[in-house]
């Protein structure tokens, strides 16, 4: 069982910046694979980042490349979302989510079996 807390959102004008934590219980950190997703109200979850266990392949959806970066600290059991330039359009709740897995990374909410509860992250024109 792994349970997960987001932290880091808040309101910040377009053009700034967030570091979004995910903070997970459980000594095997480091076996699980971690995404980071998005939803807005009305709208499915939509996939931002993921990265495997050991933190040496990534992905991204296309609207975030160049300008958000997931990374890991397996010793302090976090995985973040630093993002950058931020814009309007990344206005939403982003939650992160855990599966375990010794391998690969994943992008879809339904491979996912672990979530946090959300964190409001919202950018002003």
């Amino acid at each position: 069982q792994v349970q997960l807390v987001e932290s880091g959102g808040g309101l910040v004008q377009a053009g700034g910046s967030l570091r979004l934590s995910c903070a997970a219980s459980g000594r095997t950190f480091s076996r699980y694979a971690m995404g980071w997703f998005r939803q807005t109200p009305g709208k499915e979850r939509e996939f931002v980042a993921a990265i495997n266990w050991g933190g040496t392949s990534t992905s991204y959806t296309d609207s975030v490349k160049g300008r958000f970066t997931i990374s890991r600290d397996n010793a302090k059991n976090t995985v973040y979302l630093q993002m950058n330039s931020l814009k309007p359009e990344d206005t939403a709740v982003y939650y992160c989510a855990a599966v375990y897995s010794n391998s690969a990374y994943y992008t879809r909410p339904g491979d996912y079996d672990y979530w946090g509860q959300g964190t409001q992250v919202t950018v002003s024109s």
